[in-house]
């Protein structure tokens, strides 16, 4: 979004999108603003991740299965102690850092001069958990 002023400040936006069986799906996000300021946090914290998490569950009313890329912040040592501490009603999945083989593309890319696979991909895959 453009801030408009002394061309300082920018805003970040985290959304999740809901889905719970026989509901409207939902969707949940936060805004982050940016102003400049010393000591001001210029994106989301794991602090605020963990909040948005929390604030899925109870506004969903059921356990929240959480999947995850590899953004540095998603990574820290105290979002996975809160993923142990609440997994009665949480399930996190890590997406690999990179899978050619769920890209259709990546047969034919530079990197690879192997024909792509003949089966049809796969229907559904597991992610390891945190």
């Amino acid at each position: 979004m453009r801030v408009r002023g002394a061309n300082r400040g920018r805003f970040s936006v985290t959304e999740l999108v809901c889905r719970k069986s026989g509901e409207r799906s939902r969707l949940i996000y936060r805004l982050h603003v940016y102003r400049g300021r010393r000591g001001e946090a210029k994106s989301f914290t794991w602090q605020d991740y963990r909040d948005l998490i929390v604030v899925a569950h109870h506004q969903l009313q059921a356990p929240v299965v959480w999947v995850w890329d590899n953004l540095n912040v998603h990574l820290v040592d105290e979002l996975a102690l809160f993923f142990v501490e609440n997994e009665e009603w949480l399930t996190v999945f890590q997406l690999p850092s990179y899978a050619p083989e769920l890209n259709p593309q990546e047969g034919t890319g530079r990197w690879s001069s192997a024909a792509w696979p003949t089966s049809p991909p796969p229907t559904s895959t597991t992610w390891p958990a945190l």
